[in-house]
């Protein structure tokens, strides 16, 4: 396995309130080797969001430190990308100037007319040739989180965050885009981390899934995803799918404290399968 890119190290944080501190991260350990695709999953409210900040430098742990490539993450990143739910584009630019935005924030070895040709071949990996000169209003919401990706990769970052950014639209969206991921990892060449409610798009998606414990949150699982080769959307109605899935729902289960660990079973699909045929 690649050296560790992304490296948290017994990170706790808790958020300052009215009626005093809110544990959201208790001892965290989370490592993504360079070139990985993580997914992050766990209970509503457990601290998912905060790790994307710490990992990106928008925030410091109150214990425990951040390592990116080798180096303890103090400040903000411009080797980080990052992608969320709302698209948020700006009306008044057309599509391609919102994709070279970062451009004109984030210091880059890249010319005008390099950084024009890159966010062509973004919209173009994804599917929006020809759109470069709508409006975001003129596109629809499964279109413009294509044009967030692009934008989130336009400067060509060391990691990517994803956080939650396909949660808003219908399925069918949710998986052309989950493929559409796919081909634009194989060309870019970035370390990922998901955050997401899906656990079907936790599996298609990443190489591991680490489940998160209730708030405060610690690692409380990891998951090898045993998928080979290229996926497709047919790996996901697999025996190999289904079996992931049950152990998923069932460690955000304990997480919930709906499941006790000692006294609940996981079924693998077989056992499933012989169970309804005798009962």
């Amino acid at each position: 396995m690649s050296e560790a890119l992304i490296d948290i190290k017994g990170v706790r944080h808790a958020y300052q309130t009215a009626s005093g501190p809110l544990p959201v991260l208790d001892g965290l350990e989370v490592s993504v080797p360079e070139g990985g695709f993580v997914a992050v999953v766990g209970p509503s409210g457990c601290g998912k969001s905060t790790l994307t900040r710490l990992v990106a430098g928008l925030m410091k742990p109150d214990e425990g430190e951040v390592w990116l490539h080798g180096s303890k993450v103090t400040s903000p990143r411009s080797t980080v990308g990052m992608a969320f739910q709302n698209p948020v584009l700006l009306e008044w630019r057309s599509i391609l100037k919102n994709v070279l935005l970062p451009l004109e924030i984030v210091p880059t070895k890249l010319s005008k007319a390099e950084g024009e040709d890159r966010a062509r071949h973004l919209l173009k990996l994804v599917g929006l040739e020809g759109f470069e000169d709508k409006r975001p209003s003129e596109l629809s919401g499964g279109m413009r989180q294509r044009a967030s990706l692009c934008r989130a990769l336009i400067h060509q970052p060391e990691v990517l965050i994803l956080d939650e950014p396909f949660g808003a639209l219908d399925a069918f969206t949710r998986e052309d885009l989950w493929q559409i991921m796919h081909a634009v990892k194989a060309e870019e060449p970035f370390t990922g981390v998901l955050i997401t409610h899906d656990l079907r798009e936790s599996i298609f998606l990443a190489d591991q899934v680490i489940v998160l414990s209730g708030r405060p949150a610690r690692t409380q699982y990891v998951l090898d995803v045993a998928f080979e080769g290229p996926r497709t959307i047919d790996h996901l109605y697999t025996p190999e799918a289904a079996e992931m899935l049950n152990t998923l729902r069932h460690q955000i289960e304990i997480a919930q404290g709906r499941a006790p660990e000692t006294t609940r079973r996981i079924f693998s699909v077989h056992d499933r399968l012989f169970l309804h045929w005798v009962f």
